[in-house]
């Protein structure tokens, strides 16, 4: 299947609730990985995979698609049902995460399943190689754009900002840039581990374009920002989205905890309760 294509509102958020029911079932399955930075991503890879991103799950390797770099490479329970749900392998397939035997690894490899185009694990590693492509693809000629998911953790390492600061140096600006910035991390606040902020000076005196997205759970917010990124020439584009880790399930939300814990049945029931009222407002509101 070709992508993009638009979407109703009704189903962008139909699709934001099932993506979070794979998420928590998957890290319930296996008892491990990431839901919180998992589901705070959401609503970013939602409009992009559906909405923006230039991919055909028929033709991975199609030569004319779009670049997607995951720099915050651990979110794969949110990775795998993006691939999942926009045609790349079978959705049955997503509770086997982590388990013996299973192609859905704890960190993206880039050769099952299909559909992703770098490995990744280290921090910091994916957004060189992100500017890479995306320098490689400009030298080229190519119109393929590039784009990347970062994180604050990809933000606390150097070579993170080695290739920021090349990315503006070789005005890459088939290069567009999305930070899911929840504001946690594994060992609790960001700015109290290392502090990023901030952001958006940051990579102003880098020299890129900055837009920010005050809700980056909010669908026509990430939309108008990426719009708005595809205009912009001259220099690559960043896209600072202030979301909530552990974002649609209630006892997840804010807490550094859920950045690499899993739920027990208990919690899971509660977290599928939390969905179901979710799906079931939203009917209502677009019956």
């Amino acid at each position: 299947m070709t992508y993009p294509k638009i979407l109703t509102d009704k189903e962008r958020l139909l699709k934001a609730i099932q993506m979070r029911r794979d998420i928590v079932e998957m890290v319930h399955s296996a008892q491990s990985g990431h839901p919180g930075g998992s589901l705070s991503s959401v609503e970013i890879l939602i409009t992009l995979y559906y909405e923006f991103l230039k991919h055909d799950s028929d033709n991975p390797k199609w030569p004319e698609r779009d670049r997607m770099i995951f720099c915050k490479a651990h979110i794969t329970p949110a990775i795998y049902s993006i691939l999942a749900r926009t045609g790349y392998f079978d959705p049955a397939t997503l509770t086997t995460f982590r388990h013996f035997g299973s192609d859905l690894q704890g960190h993206p490899y880039r050769f099952h399943p299909k559909g992703l185009e770098m490995s990744g694990g280290s921090l910091g590693q994916n957004l060189s190689i992100t500017q890479g492509i995306a320098l490689g693809l400009k030298t080229q000629g190519k119109s393929n754009r590039v784009y990347g998911l970062s994180s604050e953790g990809d933000l606390q390492e150097g070579n993170s900002w080695e290739a920021i600061m090349s990315a503006a140096h070789y005005r890459l600006d088939n290069l567009i840039l999305f930070v899911d910035y929840n504001k946690l991390q594994i060992d609790g606040n960001c700015e109290d581990v290392m502090g990023v902020a901030p952001l958006d000076k940051k990579f102003e005196s880098f020299n890129w374009h900055v837009l920010r997205v005050k809700d980056g759970h909010n669908f026509k917010q990430i939309r108008k920002a990426i719009q708005k990124a595809l205009t912009l020439t001259g220099k690559p584009t960043v896209i600072i989205c202030d979301t909530i880790k552990g974002k649609g399930i209630s006892y997840m939300e804010n807490k550094a905890e859920w950045h690499g814990k899993a739920p027990n049945d208990e919690q899971l029931a509660q977290a599928m309760k939390d969905l179901d009222e979710q799906e079931k407002n939203v009917n209502k509101k677009y019956s």
